[in-house]
C-alpha cells in the first residue's frame, strides 16, 4: 500500500473496527468524571477557593524584570548602582504651572513647605526644589512652567505603589492660587493604572450570547462559560502563589484572564458540541460524554500541548519580563485544558437530564416542522463551491492577507509613555507641560555615564563628554556632570530634540553609540556608556528583534513536527505553518496600522515590544484548535472513503458551525480588551481577535478547502523512510 492510500476501509468505504478496543485514556477519564460527577466538582470547586484563599492570605509579589543583560543601558544602570548615584534610582517629576509665572513668593512657600513633606516619605531620598541656587534651568523661559525632582530608593517597578500614590496626595496639596501641580515618572504611571474588570465582564457577557445563540438553552450556554471561569479562577490563585517563586510581571494577570477565557470557552465548547451531537443521534449521556471526550477531547489535549509549546518557546528569548508572562499562561493553558477533560464532563452528568430534555424538544420541533435537512448542508455546498475554483479563492485570500500584512514590515517596537496615556491622567499632564515649556526630548532624556575605572577621576572626561554632547546634531540640551560618590564615575544629561517614541530619537541613540562617543573614548581613556530608559526601550525592541528568528524557527519547527506526527504528511505540517504566518502577520499588520499610524483613533506611538513574540506565541498555538479539529474529521473521511474531495466537503461541513462559533466567542472575548484602558492589553486584544477572525473565516474556510482540493491524494503523502521511523499519534477517533 502506498503512502497516499487511505486505511482502515471496508469493502463499502466504511470504516472498520476490532472487535473489541480498549477504551482509551480520555474515554476513562470521562467516564470516572460523569460517574463520580459531584466528587470531581466539590475537587474543583475546593481548589478553587483554597487557591484563592491561600493567594488572599499570602498576597502576591509580581515584579517586573526588564533587565537585559549584555545590553548597554543595562550596564550603565548597573555601574550607577555599583558608584552610588542618584540616577540609579527611579525619579518622580512634580510639575508646577501658572500662567502668571511660577515664582512668586507665594509659590516658592507652598511648594517649599510641600517638598519637605515629600523629602520624609517613605522610599524618597531627596527632593530637589526648582527654586534653589543653580536650579533656573528648572524653570522654562517663559515663566510658566517648572519641575521639582524627587529621587526614589528603588527602580520604578520596584517602588510600592502606595509610596507612589503618597507622594501624588502629599504634592497635590500644593495646589492653589492659580498653581497648578501635575506629577510624571514611571512610578505614577504605574500607580495611576485603573483597575480591570470591564472588559473581562463584556467579554464573558458576549461569549454568553453567542453561546445562547448557538444552542438555544442557557444552562447548555453557561456550561462552557463555567468550565472556563473554574479554569481561569484556580489559574490566578496559583500565579500570584508563584509570584513569590519566581519573577512575575504586574500585567501578567489580565494577559492570563485574556487568554484564559478565550481558550477555556473555546476547548469547552469543541467537547460539548460534540456532547450535544451525539445526543442528538439518540446517544445516553454516558455514553455521550465518553465519546465526545474520546474524540474532541483529543483535539483539545493536541492543541493545548501545541499552545504550550508556543509558549515556551518564549524561554528561548531570554527576556526576564516576557519568560515570567508566558509560564504564567502556559500554566493557565494547561488548567484550561484539563478543566475541559475532568469538570466538564462532571458538569454534563450533572446537569445531562435538563440538555437531554432540550436536545428532544428540538428534534422534535424539527421533525413536526418537516426540516429533515442533512447537517452541515449549507457548509457542503461551500465546499462544493470552492473547489470548483480553488485558484481564485487561494490567490485573492492570500493576496488580501498579503495586504494586510504589509505595514507590519515597517513596526516599530518601543513602549508607551505618558505621552500614550488618556488626556485625564496626572502623567498625561506632566508630559504635555514638560513638551510645552522645555520641548519634547525633555521626557526622554539620555543617561550617559562615563567612567574612567580604577583611581581615576571622571571630571575631565565628564566635561569634554558634555561639550560634545552639546554639540551633536539632535541634542537640544545638556546638563553639568553629575557626580556619584565615586570619582572615577559621572553622568551628564542629555534632552534629544524629538519626543522620545520619535524614530529621530533612535536614530540619536544610535549616533552616539556607534559614531560620537567612541572617537571620544580613544581621546580619553573613559568608557562612555548611553542609558536611561529610552535608551533601555531600544535595547528591548533591539533584543527582541534579533532573537525572534530563533524564537519563530523553533515553535514552527516543534508545531509542523507534531502535526507530522498526527497526520503522517509533509504537506499538512508545511501547509499549516505557513497558513499560521501568513494570520500572525496579517494581525501585526492591523496593529501597526491602529495603534502606529492612528488608523480609528488611539494616540500614534510603537508597537509594545513584547506584543509581536507573545501574540505569535498565542495565535500559533490557538489556530491549531481549528487546524487540528477540521484535518482530523477531513482524516477520518479520507481513511473511511479513500476519495479527498468528499473528505474535504465533510469535513468542513461536520466542524463549519463549531469552528465559526468558537472563533466568534474568542473574537468577542479578546475584542472586549479593546474597551481596556490599557494600551497593551488594548494591542493584545486586537491582535488576537484579527488574527482568529482570519484564522477561522479566510484560512479555514477558503485557504484550507482550496489548498487541499489542489493538493488532493498529496496532502497525505509521506516518504516511506519516515513512515517507518515516525510513531504513530491518534487524534480523531477510530
Amino acid at each position: 500500500m502506498t503512502s497516499t492510500e487511505p486505511t482502515g476501509t471496508g469493502p463499502t468505504g466504511t470504516a472498520t473496527a476490532p472487535a473489541s478496543r480498549r477504551a482509551s485514556v480520555f474515554e476513562r477519564t470521562a467516564a470516572f468524571a460523569h460517574r463520580r460527577r459531584w466528587w470531581a466538582l466539590a475537587l474543583w470547586a475546593a481548589l478553587l477557593v483554597g487557591v484563592q484563599a491561600l493567594a488572599g492570605v499570602v498576597g502576591n509579589d509580581y515584579h517586573n524584570d526588564f533587565s537585559l543583560p549584555g545590553t548597554e543601558s543595562q550596564e550603565a544602570a548597573e555601574l550607577l548602582r555599583e558608584h552610588g548615584s542618584a540616577q540609579a534610582g527611579a525619579e518622580v517629576t512634580i510639575v508646577l504651572h501658572d500662567e502668571d509665572g511660577v515664582r512668586s513668593a507665594g509659590h516658592e512657600e507652598r511648594v517649599g513647605a510641600m517638598l519637605a513633606e515629600v523629602a520624609d516619605l517613605p522610599h524618597v531620598t531627596g527632593a530637589r526644589s526648582p527654586y534653589g541656587d543653580g536650579n533656573d534651568h528648572a524653570v522654562s523661559a517663559d515663566g510658566t512652567v517648572a519641575y521639582a525632582t524627587v529621587t526614589l530608593d528603588e527602580s520604578a517597578e520596584n517602588v510600592p505603589v502606595e509610596a507612589t500614590r503618597e507622594i501624588v496626595d502629599t504634592a497635590n496639596e500644593a495646589e492653589g492660587d492659580g498653581l497648578r501641580v501635575e506629577l510624571g515618572g514611571d512610578a505614577v504611571r504605574a500607580a495611576q493604572e485603573g483597575e480591570g474588570g470591564a472588559a473581562e465582564g463584556a467579554g464573558i457577557l458576549g461569549a454568553l450570547v453567542i453561546l445562547v445563540l448557538l444552542f438555544g438553552s442557557l444552562v447548555a450556554a453557561a456550561l462552557p462559560v463555567v468550565t472556563a471561569l473554574f479554569a481561569v479562577g484556580g489559574a490566578l490563585g496559583l500565579i500570584v502563589l508563584a509570584s513569590h517563586l519566581a519573577s512575575v510581571a504586574d500585567f501578567t494577570p489580565p494577559v492570563m484572564m485574556l487568554v484564559g477565557l478565550g481558550v477555556g470557552i473555546d476547548y469547552a465548547l469543541l467537547v460539548f458540541s460534540r456532547y450535544r451531537g451525539e445526543l442528538l443521534r439518540g446517544a445516553d449521556g454516558g455514553s455521550a460524554t465518553r465519546t465526545a471526550l474520546d474524540a474532541a477531547g483529543r483535539t483539545v489535549f493536541f492543541a493545548g500541548c501545541t499552545v504550550i509549546v508556543a509558549l515556551l518557546g518564549l524561554v528561548a528569548l531570554g527576556l526576564g519580563s516576557l519568560q515570567g508572562v508566558a509560564l504564567a499562561v502556559a500554566l493557565t493553558v494547561l488548567v484550561t485544558m484539563v478543566a475541559s477533560l475532568t469538570l466538564l464532563p462532571a458538569l454534563l452528568g450533572i446537569f445531562g437530564g435538563r440538555l437531554r430534555r432540550g436536545v428532544e424538544r428540538k428534534r422534535a420541533r424539527r421533525e413536526a416542522g418537516g426540516r429533515t435537512s442533512e447537517e452541515g448542508a449549507g457548509w457542503r455546498r461551500w465546499a462544493r463551491g470552492v473547489q470548483r475554483r480553488p485558484w481564485a479563492a487561494l490567490l485573492v485570500s492570500v493576496a488580501a492577507l498579503g495586504a494586510l500584512s504589509a505595514p507590519a514590515l515597517d513596526m516599530r517596537l518601543g513602549f508607551a509613555d505618558a505621552g500614550n496615556d488618556p488626556a485625564s491622567t496626572t502623567g498625561r499632564a506632566a508630559y504635555d507641560l514638560l513638551a510645552d515649556g522645555f520641548g519634547p526630548g525633555f521626557n526622554g532624556p539620555l543617561v550617559v555615564v562615563a567612567h574612567t575605572g580604577g583611581d581615576g577621576r571622571a571630571d575631565g572626561a565628564a566635561d569634554e563628554l558634555r561639550d560634545v554632547l552639546a554639540g551633536t546634531p539632535g541634542v537640544a540640551a545638556v546638563t553639568p556632570p553629575i557626580p556619584t560618590r565615586d570619582p572615577s564615575t559621572a553622568t551628564v544629561i542629555a534632552f534629544p530634540e524629538s519626543a522620545p517614541q520619535d524614530e529621530e530619537t533612535s536614530e540619536l541613540v544610535a549616533a552616539l553609540r556607534g559614531d560620537v562617543l567612541p572617537p571620544l573614548e580613544e581621546s580619553t581613556d573613559a568608557r562612555f556608556l548611553v542609558g536611561g530608559p529610552t535608551a533601555a526601550t531600544e535595547d528591548f525592541a533591539a533584543t527582541v528583534e534579533g532573537r525572534m528568528p530563533l524564537f519563530v524557527a523553533l515553535v514552527v519547527g516543534l508545531s509542523a513536527l507534531l502535526l507530522m506526527l498526527v497526520f503522517r504528511s509533509v504537506a499538512i505540517p508545511l501547509k499549516a505553518a505557513v497558513l499560521n504566518l501568513l494570520s500572525i502577520g496579517a494581525s501585526l499588520g492591523a496593529i501597526t496600522l491602529v495603534f502606529q499610524h492612528g488608523l480609528l483613533g488611539p494616540e500614534p506611538g510603537p508597537i509594545e515590544a513584547f506584543i509581536p513574540v507573545m501574540i505569535f506565541a498565542i495565535v500559533f498555538g490557538l489556530s491549531m484548535d481549528y487546524e487540528v479539529f477540521l484535518l482530523s474529521r477531513i482524516h477520518e473521511e479520507w481513511r473511511n472513503t479513500g476519495d479527498p474531495a468528499l473528505a474535504v466537503r465533510e469535513g468542513l461541513a461536520h466542524t463549519g458551525r463549531v469552528i465559526t462559533a468558537a472563533a466568534a466567542i474568542m473574537i468577542v472575548v479578546f475584542a472586549a480588551f479593546v474597551l481596556s484602558p490599557d494600551r497593551m492589553l488594548q494591542q493584545f486584544g486586537l491582535g488576537l481577535a484579527v488574527a482568529i477572525a482570519l484564522d477561522a473565516v479566510v484560512i479555514r474556510c477558503l485557504i484550507v478547502p482550496a489548498v487541499m482540493q489542489l493538493l488532493g491524494r498529496r496532502a497525505w503523502w509521506l516518504p516511506r523512510p519516515l513512515r517507518r521511523v515516525l510513531p504513530t499519534v491518534e487524534v480523531e477517533r477510530r
